[in-house]
């Protein structure tokens, strides 16, 4: 064996348990990042459990979670027909609201006496309670889809402008530099530089998005809905039905977290360069 192959053999040697501890850590974080939220669940569960038993609540107050999983059974298909276009409201507004969010911040980053003009209204009309604009979207919009999607959309807008708008101008200052001494358009710095910078921010701003969607979808559908997790949960607080009530607000966190895990596997196929623990 020569001088090369026994140093290149002993650097495999080397490498090997080095290798193998990475593998450990990263099954240990695989492990932890599935068992403990199954933990906190089961925990919640329990706690739930034993405070309706412990305190003798009354079923038309707080149902037991058993109380809750046979209706949840029960009612299945009526469940389905409500989370259907609850599903399509939201999915609709987080399109629209972010599309629109992106688009807005792009022409704030390169024209500031728009962002000057118009930042301080997005301030405003967020600052507006999503109760308070669903009646008036209502009224103008009438009563179908189109409310429900806008609110949607207004509540999945402002975070992801303002997220937008950091990353954009969360450049750094030296490759900024080096795109203007090859004498770099403004597409090019906009797609090579300044859209690469903001991805960590978007990411962030859509996870936000992902929840916040489905309340707009379902405070939407407080105000004269005939269909909707919002509508049926209406409907069953004022049949004092709260073993529904349970169950339907039980459903829209469901679709809500189903939503939030989507852009998280996204967040992982599209920005890769991040750390794993930051995604």
């Amino acid at each position: 064996m020569t001088t090369s192959e026994m140093q290149l053999s002993l650097s495999s040697q080397a490498a090997d348990p080095e290798a193998q501890a990475w593998l450990a850590r990263r099954r240990q974080r695989l492990w932890r990042a599935r068992l403990l939220p199954v933990l906190g669940v089961a925990g919640l569960l329990f706690a739930w459990w034993a405070v309706v038993a412990g305190f003798h609540v009354k079923p038309f107050i707080a149902p037991s979670p058993l109380l809750v999983l046979e209706t949840l059974f029960r009612k299945s298909d009526v469940l389905l027909q409500n989370l259907v276009p609850t599903a399509i409201e939201a999915a609709g507004g987080f399109l629209l609201g972010n599309l629109a969010a992106i688009l807005i911040a792009t022409v704030f980053v390169h024209n500031k006496t728009l962002q000057d003009i118009f930042y301080p209204v997005a301030v405003m009309i967020n600052s507006i309670p999503v109760v308070a604009k669903a009646p008036i979207l209502v009224l103008i919009m009438g009563n179908g889809l189109e409310p429900k999607i806008t609110i949607a959309a207004i509540v999945c807008f402002f975070p992801t402008l303002v997220n937008m708008v950091r990353g954009l101008q969360a450049v750094n200052p030296q490759a900024m530099e080096l795109m203007q001494i090859l004498s770099a358009s403004k597409r090019e710095i906009f797609f090579k530089l300044r859209l690469y910078a903001s991805l960590p921010y978007l990411f962030s701003a859509l996870r936000i998005a992902a929840s916040m969607s489905v309340i707009g979808a379902v405070v939407g559908e407080w105000i004269g809905a005939t269909q909707g997790i919002g509508a049926m949960i209406i409907q069953a607080t004022y049949s004092f039905d709260s073993a529904l009530l349970y169950t339907a607000i039980i459903m829209s966190a469901v679709l809500s977290g189903l939503f939030f895990l989507v852009i998280a596997i996204i967040e992982r196929m599209v920005v890769r360069w991040q750390p794993e623990s930051t995604h």
